[in-house]
């Protein structure tokens, strides 16, 4: 069984002793959080909270969409520095990474040789010679170490972790929060070193929501209680709060925003699930390229409305026949209906197709493909250019 059967799910909680837990680590937060009753997801070998015992995750959406959430995520930062940093990553990479100024963020993805994904995530260029990559789940440091052989970089986990802040406040709270106020310029997949109660840290003008926000990257050195404490003093105002991933979850479905291991993994390029222009065919060699450039370009992944949860990989059906599956489900409290995300057998199906879906209860429900993302198409949430709030009933 490749996940849950839509009416359990196997997640990890804190209990009272020692032992079998030595290939986890902690959030740095994980005391802020622990309070709260938090049931973790492992995302890599991190504890994310998927949930907790005293919020309720359609809570936790409205205060994603009215307010301003924080998500300490398993987001694993891993620095590339040394002269070929640059050489090594624009071969991992299928975005050309010799364009990334400092200062500046890019949305990367690796392939396999055969054009498979492998994974996604957030680079970072923090200097001439360095670089972060928030990697999503997946095994990209032994990738990388293999095929860094010869060259002058070093590969290495500085035991970063990622926390995301967002919500139409959020912006608000970044300037209550950082010592001399809003960072500027900080424009979209901008990065910038802003200061919180005296700590210096980094942000990023990034998230996996499509609402307006930011994310920062809390190190060794940090002060993780005094740098919480800080952050919720200014956020008070405008109500913040800690979230789980089951809220982002829906959000994320809504935007079109796709997760590794689920709506795309080594089967799949990234032309398969729309992520075909984050491929350079003009840049020098990477891996990959071969393949790429010979396979097919359309799109084979599209959005799901329908009345029920759509139940992750359950069958799409036309006319009782399996034309693809669920990669993603949840329902949407703002859509007030069912969506989800699937991976037709093959491209050409078009937006308001009538199909069966089969959802979490083990029933087929009658629902229609959908362009994603599912609204704000024109992504004028996550550029603060609608500030209009959704109403909750």
């Amino acid at each position: 069984m490749a996940s849950s059967d839509g009416k359990t799910r196997d997640l990890v909680t804190t209990i009272a002793g020692a032992g079998w837990d030595f290939g986890l680590t902690r959030h740095r937060f994980h005391d802020i959080e622990r309070p709260l009753g938090p049931h973790y997801c492992v995302y890599n070998r991190r504890l994310m909270a998927c949930c907790f015992d005293q919020r309720s995750t359609i809570d936790g959406y409205w205060l994603l969409r009215q307010k301003v959430a924080v998500l300490n995520t398993g987001e694993l930062p891993l620095q590339f520095k040394g002269p070929d940093a640059e050489r090594l990553l624009d071969k991992l990479f299928t975005k050309d990474i010799t364009k990334l100024n400092i200062g500046r963020c890019a949305y990367g993805l690796a392939c396999y040789e055969d054009g498979g994904l492998l994974v996604d995530g957030i680079l970072l260029r923090t200097a001439e010679d360095c670089f972060w990559y928030a990697q999503a789940d997946g095994d990209f440091y032994s990738w990388a170490r293999a095929h860094a052989v010869g060259l002058d970089v070093e590969i290495t986990d500085p035991k970063i972790f990622v926390s995301q802040v967002q919500g139409p406040n959020s912006m608000k709270v970044l300037t209550a929060a950082s010592d001399d106020g809003m960072p500027d310029p900080f424009g979209y997949f901008a990065m910038a070193r802003v200061k919180f109660g005296g700590q210096e840290l980094v942000i990023t003008r990034t998230g996996y929501t499509n609402e307006l926000g930011w994310e920062f990257y809390t190190e060794p050195h940090h002060d993780a209680d005094a740098l919480w404490q800080h952050l919720k003093r200014a956020g008070e105002p405008f109500g913040i709060d800690i979230f789980g991933l089951d809220a982002m979850h829906i959000r994320r479905i809504e935007a079109g925003i796709l997760n590794a291991g689920s709506d795309f993994d080594h089967t799949t390029t990234p032309y398969d699930v729309g992520l075909g222009m984050f491929v350079d065919q003009h840049k020098s060699d990477f891996i990959g390229q071969s393949a790429l450039k010979n396979a097919p370009k359309e799109t084979r992944l599209i959005g799901i409305l329908c009345a029920a949860e759509p139940h992750i990989g359950a069958a799409i059906m036309v006319d009782g026949q399996t034309v693809g599956k669920v990669t993603a489900g949840a329902m949407s409290p703002y859509l007030k209906q069912g969506i989800g995300i699937a991976l037709m057998l093959e491209s050409g199906y078009l937006p308001h197709t009538g199909v069966s879906v089969g959802c979490i209860d083990g029933k087929l429900y009658k629902g229609q493909l959908a362009e994603l993302p599912l609204y704000d198409k024109a992504g004028a949430v996550q550029h603060g250019r609608l500030i209009e709030l959704p109403m909750r009933d």
